[in-house]
């Protein structure tokens, strides 16, 4: 049977590191399985923040490339520290910006909207017009952030308006989190607002990460909302050693405002009230840390006790997720995140390892950890709960008993999910 072609406009692609290139490389390495055949269409010279080599697109993807101009090449001759820094999405707190950090930003939010990949939109649609006319393809995807590349799909179904065009939102537009930093004025907040509407109300289907962006979304548009969460994926058998330390691990960037000092303080207490903790505690931080996190983590006198790994490869991130005690999810403590549910949640689940989640009361996240059983979720102000439920695990952990008994995983798998993405597709 002939395969349904499909037409993914992405901007992370291998060799792009990074939790936003997994969704749609794992979708696109089972959607062969449905009957659709992807085509997906990439940067040839993009400015990616991270690089991750041991990532590869599945052997049935179509790629095509088309050159794009990126600002951050320009803004990396005046700073290229900085604008790698802003790239990767960490921004210091008002107080600590520099007069060029605080420059940047302004142009970032206000020349660059809805952001510095904006060039690659005109071009882009040039090119795939031809591309779509020559093979016939009705169906479009466009997925961000950037969500620039939204407005690819805008200016193909302007031109094609019988194809079936489905804009993914693996974050939000208007209300992500570093929205309200970049010293957008009033004036420019209404172009984003127009353009956001303008997507949610052209586009045939939309897709979100959770049920909270669904509901924010569905305040501006009519058109139908799916909720597909990010997902896990087949894991390669390593041989699990379990570290023989307390070992708390965090992957991924910790922001300056994913700064939990109420963590700080309770293993700053544990430390002092108990020589058998302090014995055996460690704390991990793979991917890049915030200059305001290290400062606070210093402050509470857990330097000593930190190992700071840096950026890891997929599949060595893979491996200490397995070999950690436990596993750090922290999240901005804030309403505007309470729908972001982060990749790493699912490997995290999979992992056997109890999760310690620090975030918003009504996190969307926090529901999954409790239907599944894999960890214990707690706010920024549950200090005593989350010193109980440490002192617990570390009980468990003297006496070898510290592991998790998960339920319901399988609705998360990369393959289950991209069933459902199928549907949506082959419903047009």
């Amino acid at each position: 049977m002939q395969q349904k072609k499909v037409l993914i406009i992405a901007y992370y692609w291998p060799p792009a590191g990074g939790p936003g290139v997994q969704r749609w490389l794992k979708f696109c390495k089972y959607l062969p399985d449905f009957g659709i055949q992807p085509v997906v269409y990439v940067p040839k010279n993009p400015s990616y923040p991270i690089l991750d080599e041991s990532l590869a697109a599945p052997k049935d993807t179509i790629v095509l490339k088309n050159t794009i101009f990126e600002p951050l090449k320009i803004a990396q001759l005046f700073s290229s520290k900085k604008s790698k820094t802003l790239s990767a999405g960490i921004i210091n707190q008002q107080q600590k910006q520099s007069t060029l950090e605080r420059l940047m930003l302004y142009i970032r939010g206000n020349y660059f909207i809805p952001d510095a990949r904006k060039y690659w939109v005109k071009p882009s649609i040039s090119y795939l017009k031809k591309y779509l006319e020559k093979e016939q393809i009705d169906t479009i995807i466009t997925t961000g952030p950037p969500h620039s590349l939204h407005l690819i799909g805008l200016g193909l179904k302007n031109h094609f308006p019988d194809i079936n065009w489905i804009a993914d939102f693996r974050d939000p537009w208007t209300s992500i989190s570093y929205h309200k930093k970049l010293k957008i004025t009033s004036k420019s907040q209404a172009k984003h607002k127009k353009l956001e509407q303008k997507v949610l109300t052209t586009a045939d289907k939309i897709i979100v990460t959770s049920p909270s962006t669904k509901r924010e979304f569905e305040q501006i548009t009519t058109k139908e909302i799916k909720v597909i969460t990010n997902g896990y994926d087949d894991m390669p058998q390593i041989t699990v050693r379990l570290d023989n330390k307390f070992t708390l691990a965090h992957i991924g960037s910790l922001l300056a405002d994913r700064n939990p000092k109420v963590l700080w303080e309770v293993l700053a207490e544990l430390l002092a009230e108990n020589n058998h903790f302090a014995a055996d505690f460690e704390l991990k931080l793979a991917g890049k840390i915030s200059g305001t996190v290290l400062e606070s983590i210093a402050k509470a006198g857990l330097k000593d006790y930190t190992s700071q790994l840096g950026y890891l490869p997929h599949n060595e991130i893979i491996t200490l997720q397995k070999n950690s005690q436990i596993l750090l999810l922290i999240t901005i403590n804030s309403k505007e995140t309470e729908g972001i549910i982060p990749g790493k949640l699912f490997e995290y689940m999979v992992s056997g390892r109890p999760i310690v989640a620090l975030g918003p009361e009504n996190a969307d996240y926090k529901k999954i950890i409790k239907h599944t059983n894999t960890g214990a979720c707690f706010d920024y102000t549950d200090k005593i709960a989350l010193k109980k439920q440490l002192l617990l695990y570390y009980s468990l952990f003297k006496e070898n008993k510290l592991k998790t008994q998960p339920l319901g995983l399988q609705k998360y798998h990369r393959k289950a999910l991209t069933n459902e993405l199928s549907k949506i597709i082959l419903s047009n």
